[in-house]
């Protein structure tokens, strides 16, 4: 995501009637976390660990408001375990935003969705396997999901994927395997 586009994924955000930003920021969502915290009408809540993220954004649900949880692939790994505690088990109606560390490094070795998780897929020096365990992972712990790729818009996905958390009533994901322009 360039510095010009976060006001308008962040418009984008409060169309969706998104009032929190929680997680950590890396190199596709810095900016998107830069805007946000010059932004008035939605607070942005920096963690130290990603699992930390769902347990406040639980907590900020429970209490009314609506957040997006924003992780990159390797944290969202990590933080399986809150994930599966907190927002599964309460069926909160969390929207996580996954930046997708890996993704372009494993097409451009010839591995794509769909292609398995396998010892030679997790050993190989050119793929990150954080991509190859991305979606397995996400389809194990029962959470729909939709990839954003070089052709989708990703502010109208965005704000797609708010829309399916709150009417599917569970928390749901959006993995970017593509830059936000």
């Amino acid at each position: 995501m360039t510095v010009e586009a976060a006001p308008e994924t962040v418009r984008g955000l409060m169309r969706a009637g998104i009032t929190h930003v929680v997680g950590i920021p890396d190199n596709t969502s810095g900016p998107l976390f830069h805007e946000t915290a010059r932004h008035a009408a939605i607070r942005l809540i920096t963690v130290a660990r990603e699992g930390e993220a769902f347990a406040i954004a639980c907590g900020l649900w429970m209490g009314g408001a609506s957040p997006l949880v924003v992780v990159q692939n390797t944290g969202l790994l990590e933080a399986g375990d809150s994930l599966r505690g907190t927002a599964l088990r309460m069926a909160a109606p969390i929207p996580i935003l996954v930046t997708g560390r890996g993704y372009e490094k494993m097409s451009r070795s010839g591995l794509g969705a769909g292609h398995g998780v396998s010892l030679a897929s997790l050993t190989r020096g050119d793929v990150d396997s954080a991509a190859v365990l991305t979606e397995p992972t996400l389809t194990a712990w029962g959470v729909p999901y939709r990839i954003c790729g070089e052709h989708d818009d990703p502010v109208a996905a965005i704000e797609e994927l708010v829309a399916r958390a709150q009417e599917s009533e569970r928390p749901t994901a959006l993995v970017l395997t593509r830059a936000l322009p």
